[in-house]
């Protein structure tokens, strides 16, 4: 007998959550009017992940992330990077 894959969980990955995390705060109403967010990094966010994320978002085309201070970044699109 086969086990069924559908009692199955799998735990996010620390890259996961701290990407979900910044997917959250980026999909606020309020953040999308100014079309950028300030983060920090939280304590229980590896800094391994969080370097990963941020890496991945500064090679796409038409993010910027500018690194404020260690663990402090603030992300911007579109408009933000106009001006």
């Amino acid at each position: 007998m086969t086990p069924s894959t559908a009692n199955i969980t799998f735990s996010p990955t620390p890259y996961e959550q701290v990407g979900r995390r910044i997917q959250r705060l980026v999909s606020d109403p309020k953040v999308q009017k100014r079309q950028a967010v300030d983060i920090t990094r939280r304590e229980d966010e590896t800094p391994e992940a969080w370097e990963q994320v941020l890496q991945e978002l500064d090679e796409t085309d038409g993010i910027t992330v500018e690194r404020l201070q260690p663990g402090y970044v603030r992300i911007g699109w579109k408009r933000y990077i106009d001006l």
